[in-house]
């Protein structure tokens, strides 16, 4: 089969070009190095280079063609030829930056001009602080995107769940584990920083060639592994080597990388006294290989172990108000133990057969094996402290409010496979890109879903049932005890799925050029059949960019397009375990307007970004969130929107890596069919959201460095559990944190010390990090309290880090 596909694709090129010419070659600038994004204009058309600078076009024959080469911030080159019927011409170009963007500096991608988004460089990553100091770490301070949480690398975008986002590695689309509840439990996330290459994220508009998720899509690409490096990192939070080498005359490439991480350090500064035992760990390899020069063959590995255990001995919380101050103490017995365990692989064959044909054939599968153990028992006192700042007993609990005990019973048990066949195609001709793809998966998931949780307030059982009165006699009341313990939730059910899913996709990207002003287009449709519930969705989407030729340091965006989220397993099982065959696909309508600007300030390049959108969203399934733990209520019964506008200004105050500072500003609102409240907040409607990622270094000597996260995010809505959404009506507080990193490079790349033992390295770097600066009280979720005796209910937060000291040591071989 592929080899008549190839047949074909020789054939049809054969026949269109054999009246044209073929012109193709790298553009790179003075110091060699590749320029990616740089505009060819011809004959009315215009196309792009690619990330290793490489560009193909096809002009006509004896005819004379002028052809432009150009790139803001570097002066336009030319070539005037007259070809020959099928020559091939090669022409490389080195363009020359020019005084209004300095040659080093990269803050502009012709990515983002096109298709909207946010193009990121692994070295944003390098400095970069904080407890988790990832791609999503990374990814959490861009505007449109909110978390509240820095044990998790989850993320909500532009009001979305966290089941929201798409995310890729190398074209191939990673999954999460399902079943994990807090922050402190997930572990370490698939992406692996020391083997990134390029980052890109957009929060929405994003083309048909990314899948069928409503909110987001996060694409990473690994880099090809170097001759020979070793990278090692140390912290008290863990650590990771990487090692990489080449062989076969280069033809072979392989990086694999060992994480181990532990939260246990930054557990101990919550509420918690307790036993901490979480071991994280996990190995990624990525082999490529070079078979011939029209065949490159690549696989991608990774096994992950995540563990967390917890024997709880004691909490205590202060909350409240100065005129009402509260402490909850906790004495708990018992344990808790979660284990998630994933495996994934891929083999990806890519073939060119013609310079503007790229083909992929892919094959990929994932397993995830999780399991939640869990049966505690936690006994409470509420008290109320004095507050009289007089006394002598100021702070100590002076009235006991209630007492109670709570238990807590998991068995939960998941196994999921997800198998997945692809095809990815790009053909590039003059009259602009073509890319499609088609997908078959196969899904089997077994679920075994055993919890409950028992309430006990003031000696008695919540909900409370009282025995009957059987009768009176001589005035004794006889009672008829009701039958067994009444338990607050109690769920036991077990579930297989095992499912096909069939989806598609093609785009065109027109480029072209008119009185010194670029154009750009991109329209495509992908569609989707699941076999468990017999739907067929269909998603066109359409990208619209302009930059005027008389004011090229600005450009303006329209994006377009339904984006159809079938459901995955969690969202079609409801709260007490049960599936829901009829289940259909999430739906939600994006438009977003952008408009960039770049500019200078004390000779400094910098752009500012700024975007507009509204989403028209139906069919949706209502959920509620705790913690990181996401519960749908398996219904499409929602209709809903979002709208709000993202604010983005970055620039580069150390040389080659820039910093910026996000704005975000939303409403996200739903209504539920039924309850009579109309439109609601939806559990992620956070309102704002305002984050600064800054580097810089002390003046006249750039071996201090100091990194700087801040994170300010509006509060979630919440409400007592088992009450209706519409009666959620209180707000969390505010979310506030600082990160701050102090950085001392010993070595640089390229650089001879004095000490002769560094330079048995290439670079050398160690670093102080302060988390939470301000020692901000953030809140991850409540504990709910229930006093029978007085009908009340209390709210306890549970916080989250407090301030702490971090070390790290970097060392590149």
């Amino acid at each position: 089969m592929r080899i008549l596909f190839s047949i074909l694709f020789f054939t049809v090129s054969t026949l269109v070009f054999s009246q044209n010419a073929q012109v193709s070659g790298t553009i790179k600038n003075k110091k060699a190095e590749a320029l990616e994004g740089v505009a060819i204009v011809y004959r009315g058309n215009t196309t792009v280079t690619n990330a290793k600078g490489e560009y193909f076009i096809s002009i006509p024959a004896n005819k004379k063609t002028k052809i432009l080469y150009t790139l803001f911030g570097y002066t336009t080159d030319s070539l005037i030829i007259t070809p020959s019927p099928g020559e091939i011409i090669n022409k490389n170009v080195t363009l020359t930056a020019t005084n209004t963007l300095l040659e080093e500096v990269d803050v502009v991608s012709e990515r983002e001009r096109v298709e909207g988004g946010v193009d990121l460089k692994p070295r944003e990553l390098e400095f970069n602080t904080g407890p988790l100091s990832t791609v999503e770490g990374l990814i959490k301070t861009l505007p449109g995107v909110v978390s509240r949480n820095e044990f998790s690398s989850q993320y909500s975008v532009r009001g979305g769940s966290f089941d929201e986002n798409l995310v890729y590695v190398n074209g191939i689309e990673i999954y999460r584990p399902f079943l994990a509840r807090s922050g402190q439990q997930e572990g370490l996330s698939f992406v692996n920083s020391d083997m990134v290459s390029n980052i890109y994220f957009s929060a929405g508009g994003f083309p048909a060639r990314y899948g069928d998720k409503m909110s987001s899509v996060l694409d990473i690409t690994y880099r090809e592994p170097e001759p020979f490096g070793v990278r090692a990192q140390a912290s008290l939070l863990g650590g990771s080597i990487t090692a990489e080498g080449r062989t076969l005359k280069d033809r072979l490439g392989i990086i694999t990388s060992f994480r181990y991480r532990t939260n246990k350090y930054l557990l101990g500064s919550t509420d918690v006294t307790a036993d901490f035992q979480p071991k994280f760990t996990d190995v990624q390899t990525l082999i490529t290989y070079q078979l011939t020069d029209e065949w490159h063959l690549e696989f991608l590995g990774n096994y992950a172990k995540n563990d967390y255990r917890v024997l709880p001995q004691t909490s205590e919380t202060k909350f409240g108000t100065l005129n009402e101050a509260l402490q909850l103490n906790v004495f708990f017995d018992g344990q808790e133990q979660y284990f998630y365990t994933t495996k994934f692989g891929a083999f990806k064959a890519s073939y060119t057969p013609e310079k503007n044909v790229f083909l992929d054939f892919i094959v990929s599968g994932y397993q995830t094996e999780e399991e939640e153990l869990t049966d505690v028992i936690g006994y409470y006192r509420l008290g109320e402290l004095n507050n009289n700042l007089g006394s002598d007993d100021f702070g100590e609990i002076k009235d006991l409010r209630g007492e109670g005990a709570f238990q807590n019973y998991l068995r939960n048990r998941m196994d999921a496979i997800v198998g997945n066949l692809e095809h990815k195609g790009t053909w590039i001709t003059e009259k602009g890109i073509l890319r499609w793809g088609a997908r078959w998966q196969h899904d089997d998931i077994q679920d075994r879903y055993k919890e409950w949780e028992r309430i006990d307030s003031a000696g008695y059982s919540v909900p409370h049932n009282p025995s009957q009165i059987d009768s009176i006699v001589n005035g004794i009341v006889y009672f008829t005890p009701t039958d067994g313990l009444p338990l607050w939730e109690s769920y036991d059910t077990r579930a297989s799925v095992i499912s096909d899913r069939v989806m598609g996709y093609f785009d065109f990207e027109k480029n072209w050029g008119k009185d010194s002003s670029i154009y750009s287009f991109i329209a495509g449709v992908r569609s989707q059949y699941w076999t468990y519930n017999k739907q067929i969705t269909v998603s066109p989407r359409a990208t619209f960019s302009f930059t005027p030729g008389r004011f090229k340091n600005t450009s303006w965006r329209f994006s377009t397009g339904f984006y159809h989220q079938p459901p995955f397993y969690r969202e079609f099982r409801d709260i007490s375990g049960s599936l829901n065959p009829d289940i259909k696909a999430q739906v939600a309508v994006h438009f977003v307007l952008a408009y960039d600007y770049q500019f200078k300030v004390a000779n400094l390049p910098f752009k500012f970004v700024s975007e507009v959108y509204y989403k028209d969203m139906y069919d949706l399934i209502p959920y509620a969130i705790e913690n990181v733990r996401v519960r749908y209520s398996a219904l499409n019964n929602a209709v809903g929107y979002a709208a709000g506008i993202d604010l983005r200004i970055n620039g580069e105050f150390v040389k080659g890596t820039e910093s910026w500072a996000s704005l975000s500003l939303f409403r996200v609102m739903e209504d539920i069919e039924g309850d009579g409240a109309g439109y609601i907040p939806r559990p992620t409607d956070t309102r704002f959201n305002f984050a600064i990622y800054f580097q810089d270094h002390i003046p006249n000597d750039p071996s201090f460095r100091v990194s700087l996260n801040l994170y300010l995010t509006g509060g979630f809505p919440f409400g007592a559990p088992g009450t209706e959404r519409k009666d959620q009506v209180y707000r969390a507080p505010i979310y506030r944190r600082v990160d701050l990193g102090f950085i001392k490079v010993l070595k640089d790349e390229g650089q001879t010390k004095k000490w002769k033992f560094l330079n048995n390295f290439r670079s050398v770097w160690i670093g102080l990090e302060v988390f939470n600066l301000l020692k901000s009280r953030n809140t991850a979720s409540y504990l709910w309290i229930r006093d029978i005796s007085t009908s009340r209910q209390y709210a306890v937060p549970n916080y989250l880090t407090n301030r702490l000291l971090n070390l790290k040591l970097t060392i590149k071989i």
